[in-house]
């Protein structure tokens, strides 16, 4: 699945970066699963994986600059890190520089601690989790609370 545009026509998605090794995997193909799920998110993604890779190193950073510099938040996956651990910390610390918040999902499927160069970076770390997910990047890219609240239903005898 490739994911280049905004998923609505509505006039101010958050845009968003989601950190890869130039190409996409499982975790990348499952955070947009879980941010299109509810329908009424609406976001652009700035990542490029699909891209031509650079040959060169130089030419590698200044198109992921490229990439981050418009987005409103990254989101970091354990698997990219995984792939390309230096690939994924040049993300996080250009973000870092861009004054871009950083949102970083645990292990899918794993209870296996993140990195600890994640945990440093991340200015909030989350479960995969679709509400979390959605909620993590309100707060960070536009500073709101979504102020949802739980419905629990009981019947008593």
């Amino acid at each position: 699945m490739r994911y280049t545009s905004c998923m609505s026509t509505r006039v101010n998605p958050i845009r968003l970066f989601v950190t890869h090794a130039w190409e996409e995997n499982d975790d990348y193909s499952r955070v947009f699963e879980y941010l299109e799920a509810p329908g009424t998110f609406y976001y652009q993604t700035t990542s490029l994986p699909h891209a031509k890779r650079p040959i060169d190193k130089e030419s590698e950073r200044e198109d992921l600059r490229r990439q981050i510099s418009p987005c409103e938040v990254v989101v970091v996956l354990p698997a990219a890190y995984r792939a390309a651990p230096d690939l994924v910390l040049f993300q996080m610390q250009f973000a870092k520089a861009a004054d871009r918040p950083i949102v970083a999902l645990e292990n899918f499927g794993s209870t296996q601690p993140l990195a600890k160069a994640i945990t440093e970076l991340a200015d909030e770390v989350i479960a995969w989790n679709e509400r979390s997910l959605i909620d993590a990047l309100i707060r960070q890219a536009r500073h709101e609370d979504t102020t949802r609240w739980d419905t629990i239903e009981f019947k008593l005898d």
